[in-house]
């Protein structure tokens, strides 16, 4: 599995993660305040898309899962 694949799967996990955790009519809801990760996670993947730099895609480099290429 690639890198690029991985940085999608985590990125939507924590996506509907922080979404049921955030969201009042959850049943596992905590804090509301889980919805600013929410949008920091979609900002992310918004800036990664025009800069092609993306954090989490660096951090596993350095576990050895290579990138698509």
């Amino acid at each position: 599995m690639n890198a690029e694949r991985v940085v999608r799967i985590i990125a939507g996990f924590m996506v509907m993660l922080t979404l049921s955790l955030g969201v009042e009519a959850s049943p596992i809801f905590v804090s509301q305040y889980f919805l600013f990760f929410t949008a920091f996670v979609g900002f992310n993947l918004f800036q990664s898309g025009f800069t092609k730099f993306c954090p989490l895609n660096s951090i596993l480099g350095k576990f050895g899962i290579k990138g698509s290429c």
